[in-house]
């Protein structure tokens, strides 16, 4: 359900990014002999990774904290990160457990944005 909610998010940076691609680049991989999933492999892949990784960063971090998705959906069987830390806090008190949760939730979501903000810069860095 999550991925359905989200998806409309990760469609627009693909999109853009497609775009933005040179048709003469695929014309001319496949005017070099390239099949078209090789060409799709080696030109289009390549050229659409910011987009790609955009669209990953914008919706891995709203699917973190979203707390109320699972909860109606799963019925609070299967929690996720935001749900144990609403557990901790609201229900049981459990305020140092909460908490190292939460921070816990706040680094992973940090170092996963450094790792998709250093792949894009790579990537970017690799079309000039």
């Amino acid at each position: 359900v999550l991925a359905h909610a989200y998806a409309p998010f990760a469609v627009l940076p693909i999109f853009v990014s497609l775009e933005k691609v040179d048709r003469s680049l695929l014309e001319a991989g496949q005017d070099l002999g390239e099949s078209r999933w090789s060409t799709f492999l080696r030109v289009t892949l390549p050229l659409s990774m910011p987009g790609v990784i955009a669209a990953a960063l914008i919706v891995f971090i709203p699917t973190v904290g979203d707390y109320v998705t699972p909860e109606l959906v799963g019925d609070g069987k299967e929690p996720m990160i935001a749900n144990l830390i609403e557990t901790q806090l609201l229900k049981l008190a459990n305020f140092a457990q909460g908490s190292a949760f939460a921070v816990a939730s706040m680094l992973m979501v940090g170092i996963v944005s450094v790792v998709f903000v250093l792949l894009n810069r790579r990537f970017i860095g690799g079309q000039k």
